[in-house]
């Protein structure tokens, strides 16, 4: 199986080297894809010393912009299986080998991290009532899909589901565009524990209000 993990970066020079170290332990430099989304540090210069492919948007466009951005390059380098991974630290690398498990085994064609099915559930308590439990109510609503954990970035596409799912939400907005094509295009799924390491920052309730806003204003719902 060739393996592609998909980081998208914007202004992470403090976190992305060492990201990009816990990746190498999972798959080989040249799989490692950082899309950088026009950041204004040194992100971009410590990426590409780090020995990986670098790719870049000319101007700032958002996360969803880099994962489609990440998703092209990969599907041209023949990539079977996608991972996309975040950039600030929050992801563990070593749960890349049990997300891409059950495409592997033919049960998948794309794998969901959910933090709320792991044992070591340490989402802080205003974040997970206040944003990211409202948000799975939303997600159902406009999705039709009932998960555990709506808003995890970490997750695993077969090559079928990449092609399936052409991100055009360029924002935050694209977690949700993801999981209703899902659904559109009848693609198998399934969740799995991911432990998260939470950062001081991070989506807060009007966030959530502008992903609303960006679906309806691009009809993807």
């Amino acid at each position: 199986m060739n393996i592609f993990v998909i980081i998208p970066v914007f202004n992470e020079e403090k976190n992305i080297k060492a990201v990009i170290k816990d990746v190498k332990n999972e798959v080989p430099d040249s799989n490692i894809v950082v899309v950088d989304d026009c950041s204004n540090d040194n992100t971009i210069r410590v990426a590409k010393n780090q020995g990986i492919i670098v790719l870049k948007h000319i101007i700032n466009r958002g996360q969803g912009a880099a994962l489609q951005t990440g998703n092209k390059y990969a599907i041209q380098k023949k990539a079977d299986i996608i991972v996309h991974f975040d950039g600030d630290g929050q992801h563990i690398a070593k749960d890349i080998k049990n997300i891409i498990q059950p495409i592997i085994d033919g049960e998948a064609d794309i794998v969901l991290g959910s933090r709320f099915l792991s044992i070591k559930d340490r989402v802080p308590m205003t974040k997970k009532f206040f944003i990211l439990k409202p948000a799975l109510f939303f997600n159902f609503i406009f999705t039709g899909l009932r998960l555990s954990d709506a808003h995890n970035g970490l997750r695993a596409m077969s090559k079928k589901a990449t092609l399936k799912i052409e991100i055009t939400q360029d924002k935050m907005a694209h977690n949700t565009e993801i999981i209703s094509k899902i659904k559109k295009n009848k693609l198998k799924y399934k969740e799995i524990p991911v432990n998260i390491v939470y950062n001081e920052y991070g989506q807060n309730f009007f966030d959530g209000l502008k992903i609303i806003k960006d679906l309806f204003a691009k009809k993807i719902l």
